[in-house]
């Protein structure tokens, strides 16, 4: 892992530039056709199994995998592009985001050759998805608290109890990775005795309950665990292990460009308004927003291409997720201030919808992947200030 906030620049890529002027003409092409229609924050509300589908055959997906497990062996910065060119548009990829993005690099670094060779090549297709399985009721930020427990049973199977919450999209998905005590909670090491499983999510005993956002959509939910029976070599990695496991994936998890870019379809509508009206006010809002975007762009790259030489760099990741997420919420408020218009999701106005969508999805930017609170406090620790 990495505590410097100091990472060299990303080189250019042309292989990366060849590859966004393909999913440019893709995009045009699906839009044209109709396939989809552009919306804000569609990594975690946009699910088109069909569209996900479209891009594994495209060999969008678990691009820079392995080919033995079916991935294409590219760069992170080529991935970088083909996920930066979706966001932008507004496409549907939330069905195959968590797999693609932190699952199946979980499952290459620690799951087994039986696991990687039997999931991965499915997540490549675009045909299984993936839900995250560590927040959970009543813990709040602290994900040391967990409750949810895995006891042997006599067939040297798991035994699952407890529940998760905020496990998006857990109703469309196949399975989820889920952070359990295996063992009692240390007074002396809050972080010991926790492991993750690979939980297939049809298994019996696991209930899927929704919990509705502000416009009534359903991505969010609570899964509730009741004596489910996980075969026991789904134990993914090392038991105990679960903390180390989960601190390396939130470094893909929170550093991402869909940290800054879910409200980027309703910044390209006000530029498109902007170019339009030429008004002084919007046009100043315009460039605040525009070098913030870019300088956030800058940070989430680099850390792009520190990953694409085996860092880890989970302090630089948790403060592009806190700046980040807090410059997708004053989007709204920036553009909100300027324009005159009335948000409303069935405004014939695009930018009126964008604007609506973005209101009704505000309150989770800053939620989802650690609050900014504890963010702070993961950097502020890292740098030894705590």
């Amino acid at each position: 892992m990495s505590n410097s906030l100091t990472l060299a620049p990303a080189p250019r890529s042309e292989a990366a530039e060849q590859v966004r002027a393909e999913v440019r003409e893709f995009l045009a092409a699906e839009l044209a056709a109709g396939s989809f229609r552009t919306h804000v924050d569609t990594w975690l509300s946009g699910v088109d199994p069909g569209f996900s589908k479209k891009l594994g055959e495209r060999g969008w997906l678990g691009m820079t995998w392995p080919k033995k497990y079916g991935g294409h062996e590219r760069s992170a910065m080529e991935r970088y592009a083909v996920t930066e060119e979706l966001l932008a548009a507004g496409a549907p990829v939330a069905a195959h985001w968590i797999a693609d993005r932190q699952s199946g690099p979980n499952l290459l670094t620690y799951g087994t050759e039986k696991q990687r060779e039997e999931i991965l090549p499915r997540i490549v297709a675009g045909e299984c998805f993936f839900v995250i399985g560590m927040s959970e009721p009543d813990s709040g930020s602290d994900l040391a608290s967990i409750r949810t427990r895995a006891t042997r049973n006599g067939d040297g199977d798991w035994v699952v109890n407890g529940a998760k919450v905020w496990t998006s999209n857990a109703h469309h998905s196949h399975y989820g990775i889920v952070l359990v005590r295996t063992s009692p909670a240390d007074p002396s090491s809050r972080h010991a005795g926790m492991s993750q499983l690979l939980v297939d999510l049809s298994l019996p005993g696991i209930s899927i309950n929704p919990i509705r956002i502000l416009d009534g959509g359903h991505h969010f939910n609570e899964v509730v665990f009741e004596d489910v029976v996980v075969p026991g070599d789904m134990l993914l990695g090392e038991e105990g292990n679960g903390w180390h496991q989960v601190t390396a994936e939130l470094a893909f998890e929170r550093s991402g460009p869909e940290r800054f870019l879910s409200t980027y379809p309703l910044v390209a509508e006000f530029g498109r308004r902007v170019a339009e009206t030429g008004d002084p006010g919007q046009l100043a809002a315009l460039g605040r927003l525009s070098a913030r975007l870019l300088a956030l762009r800058q940070m989430s790259l680099r850390i792009a291409a520190a990953l694409d030489r085996g860092e880890l760099p989970n302090i630089p990741a948790a403060l592009v997720k806190d700046v980040g997420t807090t410059f997708e919420a004053d989007v709204v408020e920036e553009v909100r201030k300027v324009v005159d218009v009335t948000p409303s999701l069935d405004s014939p106005d695009p930018l009126a919808r964008a604007l609506a969508e973005a209101q009704l999805h505000q309150p989770g930017f800053t939620l989802r992947g650690g609050t900014n609170e504890i963010l702070r406090g993961i950097v502020a620790r890292g740098l030894g200030l705590r």
